[in-house]
């Protein structure tokens, strides 16, 4: 099963977890899961998006936005996640522990809201192993972080966003319209997250 890790949701309260060690490959789908918050600008401020990534795929099975750096925003992302895809008991999530440097306070709060009691126990409700990266290791989520570069580098960036609406109306034509059901992927030789998904059932 590997090593067991031990962290802590607050001074009382210790989870383990089984870390991935950099290996995002998945045989079958539900079989590991990886999330991450990213943040995107827009004129009335910041939207935060979280995702969940099926390692299988590549497939972005769950997402949430919020004005705010909400306790729930990775639950939602979460629970969007399970209610369709309805993973077995020993499905890993993968998450970011955090570290320091650029953009510190922020990943500070997305390890906060990965390691909370809440979210550890809404895993552990749903049967999910608990998976983080190793402390300071900023390449232990790399599956996800390249989502990130993908969204903002194929949309976000190309303009500027008046409202948050606008922001996450066009982040859900993305995933849905275009990453998971039309974008090729060299990782699934050259084919999209759902076509993979399709010709492996």
């Amino acid at each position: 099963m590997g090593l067991l890790l031990t962290h802590y949701a607050s001074p009382h309260t210790k989870f383990l977890t089984v870390p991935l060690d950099g290996d995002f490959a998945a045989a079958a789908p539900n079989q590991k899961w990886a999330g991450d918050i990213t943040y995107i600008w827009t004129l009335e401020g910041w939207l935060y998006l979280a995702v969940i990534l099926d390692l299988h795929s590549r497939r972005v099975v769950g997402w949430a936005v919020s004005d705010r750096m909400k306790k729930d925003l990775a639950i939602r992302a979460l629970d969007m996640a399970v209610r369709p895809r309805n993973p077995p008991p020993g499905c890993m999530f993968h998450s970011d522990r955090g570290r320091l440097g650029l953009g510190m306070i922020p990943r500070i709060i997305r390890r906060l809201r990965y390691c909370s009691y809440d979210y550890q126990k809404k895993l552990q409700t749903y049967g999910l192993q608990p998976s983080m990266s190793g402390k300071g290791n900023c390449y232990d989520n790399s599956a996800v972080e390249t989502f990130f570069k993908s969204l903002k580098a194929e949309l976000i960036w190309r303009q500027k966003w008046p409202t948050r609406r606008q922001a996450e109306g066009a982040i859900f034509q993305y995933i849905n319209g275009f990453y998971n059901t039309r974008r090729r992927h060299s990782y699934l030789g050259g084919i999209s997250p759902l076509a993979f998904e399709a010709k492996v059932a």
